[in-house]
């Protein structure tokens, strides 16, 4: 990192040193607390569309599936998760995160990886069910909002510790993804394994809307998510995500009454 005016300036100095803290003395924020966008894609791993029942998906037949998260749905590493009221169903994904540092609008795949700044560990955290505590009609596209509301809630996207640069990291199809819950590996994969490449998503996503600086997007998760076994998150549980490289993203998740 240069600091603002460095090498442009030549009055600049650089800051004195103000001392040192140990890392458990501080709390570390998401790299970016408020991205412009929150984008994630769907259903990009086949391993995962497998343990959900699913098809293999023919690449060739389909575009990557991208939805949007809220900016609320941002939380720190090391922030509590407060479980909704509306949801006993609870699930983790550990995923790779792609930070866009120029913008652009229907840039060629060939040269998308020249629009990312950097890469971190994430966790599209998901609401499997959902009750609102009213009777509603069945059918696909109340299924499909339902699966969508799953995401949105507050501290859903929980993302870092580090912002590595993508200078750091020479391939993103070649990094291993692993989420433990309470210790125990519940997700193990790489991105070798996504449908879609880091390129392809953010060739694909430009073509949709314009990118920004700071937007980010969450590529997709591996098999192990807790639907496939049944097995969802409880008061207390922590979650650790690893990504090769990037470091570990630690979140805990809570009753919401246990949120300040």
């Amino acid at each position: 990192m240069v600091a603002a005016g460095a090498g442009t300036d030549p009055g600049w100095r650089p800051p004195e040193p103000v001392g040192t803290h140990r890392l458990a003395e501080l709390t570390v924020r998401a790299p970016i607390a408020r991205p412009t966008k929150v984008l994630a894609a769907a259903a990009n791993y086949q391993e995962h569309v497998a343990e959900g029942g699913g098809k293999p998906l023919d690449k060739g037949a389909l575009a990557p599936r991208l939805f949007l998260k809220p900016g609320t749905s941002i939380a720190d590493p090391g922030a509590d998760i407060a479980l909704p009221a509306f949801s006993t169903q609870v699930d983790w994904e550990a995923e790779l995160v792609v930070v866009v540092g120029r913008g652009g609008r229907d840039i060629p795949v060939e040269r998308a990886l020249e629009h990312v700044a950097g890469y971190a560990t994430g966790n599209d955290v998901s609401a499997r069910s959902v009750d609102y505590g009213y009777r509603r009609d069945t059918s696909a596209a109340v299924d499909y909002f339902d699966w969508l509301a799953g995401k949105w809630p507050d501290g859903f996207a929980p993302y870092g510790p580090y912002l590595v640069t993508a200078d750091e990291v020479p391939d993103p199809q070649d990094l291993g993804i692993e989420l433990e819950v309470n210790g125990t590996l519940r997700q193990k994969g790489s991105t070798a394994a996504m449908i879609f490449t880091v390129a392809e998503l953010v060739a694909f996503a430009s073509r949709l809307m314009t990118l920004e600086p700071t937007d980010i997007i969450m590529t997709g998760t591996p098999a192990g998510v807790g639907a496939a076994s049944g097995t969802y998150l409880a008061a207390g549980d922590e979650m650790t995500v690893r990504v090769t490289g990037l470091g570990d993203l630690t979140n805990r998740v809570v009753h919401p009454n246990q949120i300040p």
